[in-house]
């Protein structure tokens, strides 16, 4: 579904222009989220209202934070910018990590009872009686994988939650969840220097109609503006040849719009959910979505410039 989008006026005043938001089923759910969604683990307090709206007025509806995220700080911001306008955008947070009473770091607590009091307090931060999507913020092919399943399910019967899923990067805790529960969502890390998910994963998850939501699309600004150094299994050299890849395929669009075009030229993706923190960096998410999707030419040639990476551990 094609939604004709609104005339937008760009941060510096060089980008103006009649764009288009795409919206898409979650996997299975009922859940029509925008093709680019509003990461806002590094949203900070002072202007966000002013960015939180500009990014719904622009088109996008689906907003994810977690209770770990600034101490809870995180969905206080969003709850209070969206309490007015609830129904008219999508909330998704996430449970699992447990901060300690000290607040010298958390811990990880997939439990039931656990899971059943998170919950009430991510629903009182973000100032709802429902939460749209609810993930676990993890989790390990050790964890009480039933139990965790079962809350969701009665949060879901309880009418707390409308859907459930898991953010993670471990193909032997997908691949239990996709057996096991109704989840209709997978979070992962995916981006022209993180390729491991299109080994199995993309596919198995597609196969089973399960939506997959990205982040690291940037690889931590490596890909746009951030000088080269080792990441995951690529050396500083290996990080390099890829960003002056991505810029060699950006003369008619930013370096951020390739990477990110790049997330969302997999059949599998549903959603690039971005980290935003500035109306800068909104504004050139944004752009991404002002030009056509790369071609097969372009994706070819970004595509061999390294060796896809796989994954070494949790297989």
């Amino acid at each position: 579904m094609v939604v004709e989008g609104i005339h937008r006026q760009g941060i510096r005043g060089t980008f103006s222009l009649t764009s288009f938001m795409e919206y898409v089923t979650l996997g299975k759910s009922d859940l029509l989220i925008s093709k680019l969604s509003f990461g806002c683990m590094s949203l900070e307090n002072d202007d966000a209202d002013n960015i939180l709206h500009r990014a719904r007025n622009a088109g996008i509806n689906y907003f994810d934070t977690a209770d770990l995220y600034q101490h809870g700080l995180n969905e206080e911001i969003v709850g209070k910018a969206f309490k007015s306008v609830r129904k008219q955008i999508l909330l998704a947070t996430k449970v699992g990590n447990q901060w300690r009473s000290d607040g010298s770091g958390w811990d990880w607590n997939p439990t039931k009872r656990y899971i059943f009091q998170a919950v009430e307090e991510s629903l009182r931060r973000l100032q709802t009686d429902y939460i749209d999507l609810y993930q676990l913020h993890g989790g390990t092919i050790d964890d009480p994988i039933d139990e965790t399943i079962d809350a969701f399910e009665i949060l879901k019967k309880e009418g707390k939650i409308r859907h459930y899923g898991i953010s993670s990067i471990r193909p032997n805790v997908i691949r239990e969840w996709i057996a096991r529960s109704n989840m209709v969502s997978v979070m992962m890390q995916y981006s022209l220097l993180d390729r491991r998910p299109e080994e199995t994963i993309l596919n198995l998850l597609r196969e089973h109609r399960i939506g997959v939501l990205t982040r690291g699309n940037l690889a931590s600004g490596l890909l746009i503006d951030k000088p080269a150094k080792p990441y995951l299994t690529y050396t500083s050299a290996e990080v390099q040849q890829m960003k002056d890849a991505v810029k060699r395929y950006a003369t008619q669009r930013s370096p951020t719009a390739v990477a990110l075009n790049f997330s969302l030229r997999s059949p599998a993706v549903t959603s690039t959910v971005v980290g935003i923190r500035t109306l800068q960096q909104l504004d050139e998410s944004l752009q991404a979505l002002a030009f056509s999707a790369l071609t097969d030419e372009e994706l070819v040639g970004l595509t061999r410039t390294i060796t896809a990476n796989t994954y070494q551990d949790h297989r």
